[in-house]
């Protein structure tokens, strides 16, 4: 297999957590490129980072609405990109057992525009702002924050495994990490760290709302499903002539109700081995799943 059939494989396989991840380390490393070549020619660094962070100025947003999304795929330094590519990877593996790809993605950007605007609010609001010259918001931690909050929200009971630290309930992971922003304030990068609740709180609200039947991220999955169909290549269509057969009403009946029985059987057995994997989950933990398993839930998270 040739190396471009090798890349091109590994995107079709990936998960979108992966390809989030992938997304984010190649602008780090673009941006990064040009501002080392802007050092060597003298040039100035950053007139094309400032079209792409968040400002907290709403006259200043108005002129780059884009960049309530486009500042979460810029980052500041390798720990400020590891930490959070990290913590997405972590989160992303549990939220995939249990949500579809689709709804990661609301998670994710929900949470960057709701950090965002908790950002802006902030910073126009607090009398502790008042003094601070001009400032930007860079990073994807409140996108990444949402995605954490939210499956820990709905497994807060999960037992993960850590290094040095052993088995630990997964709610305590995401407390953990909230509170240390809210301690964080005061020490420096307020509002990167209120940026963080803003996303934090969204993952919350997203998955008690999901609990009682509402998705308040369907509106965003259709303006993406929209946006994504832009660039779709339109299917061309024969022209050729179809020809219809004639069959008896009775037995168009009958076999429309054989196909809905056979379905509802398929459907019922798939969710049946669903639930017995959840409920190993919640007693033993992810990792108890054999490989099939995990695969089989994988794979109904990706129909969902």
């Amino acid at each position: 297999m040739k190396g471009s059939d090798k890349l091109k494989y590994k995107l079709q396989t990936a998960t979108v957590v992966e390809k989030l991840i992938a997304i984010n380390v190649l602008v780090f490393f673009l941006f990064f490129l040009f501002r080392t070549i802007a050092y060597l020619f003298q040039l100035p660094s950053d007139f094309l980072l400032e079209w792409f962070v968040f400002p907290k100025e709403l006259g200043e947003f108005i002129f780059k609405p884009w960049s309530i999304i486009t500042y979460s795929f810029l980052h500041g330094g390798i720990w400020h990109i590891l930490s959070n590519m990290l913590i997405l990877y972590f989160s992303g593996i549990y939220f995939l057992n249990y949500f579809s790809p689709k709804r990661l993605l609301n998670y994710f950007f929900l949470g960057v525009i709701m950090g965002a605007l908790v950002y802006m609010l902030s910073y126009n609001l607090f009398p502790a702002f008042e003094a601070t010259g001009r400032s930007y918001l860079i990073g994807a931690s409140a996108g990444v924050m949402a995605v954490l909050v939210g499956i820990a929200t709905y497994i807060p009971n999960m037992r993960v495994r850590l290094l040095l630290i052993g088995s630990i309930k997964f709610w305590y992971i995401a407390a953990f990490l909230v509170a240390l922003d809210i301690i964080q304030i005061p020490m420096g990068n307020a509002g990167g760290h209120l940026a963080h609740l803003g996303g934090a709180a969204l993952g919350y609200a997203y998955t008690k709302q999901l609990q009682k039947g509402n998705d308040i991220g369907a509106w965003f999955e259709k303006i993406m499903d929209s946006f994504a169909a832009l660039f779709k290549p339109t299917e061309r269509k024969a022209k050729m002539k179809t020809v219809y057969r004639k069959t008896s009403a009775k037995k168009q009946a009958t076999t429309q109700r054989k196909s809905t029985f056979s379905r509802k059987l398929d459907k019922d057995e798939k969710q049946k081995q669903i639930d017995a994997i959840l409920d190993k989950i919640s007693k033993s933990g992810y990792d108890s799943l054999s490989k099939s398993e995990k695969d089989f839930l994988f794979k109904a998270g990706k129909e969902d």
